[in-house]
């Protein structure tokens, strides 16, 4: 795993962050830790299989892309491939962003 990959994915870690409320970012902060491995796991999974089963009405699409995060914190061979799935995630939601200002 490059340097580069870890920085793409600390990056859209603070941006996700940003966009929780307070309580559920320091949440998020503390699960990053090193020392939160066996706890950021299972909670990786969970919010995998919850993502997947989005269509329930308690859960939502969000839980994926946040697991899936989670998840290649701990392992190497997922953080380039979600470095880049992320920057692409990121770029068309800022064209539709864009775009729904245009109108």
């Amino acid at each position: 795993m490059s340097k580069e990959s870890q920085m793409e994915l600390d990056r859209h870690f603070a941006w996700f962050e940003a966009k929780l409320p307070a309580g559920p970012a320091r949440f998020v902060a503390w699960l990053r830790k090193p020392s939160s491995r066996y706890v950021r796991i299972p909670i990786a999974i969970l919010l995998i299989l919850g993502g997947i089963f989005s269509i329930l009405p308690v859960l939502g699409l969000w839980m994926l892309p946040l697991g899936l995060l989670l998840f290649a914190q701990d392992v190497p061979f997922l953080q380039t491939p979600m470095a880049k799935l992320l920057g692409w995630i990121e770029r068309k939601w800022i064209e539709r962003q864009r775009a729904k200002s245009m109108r």
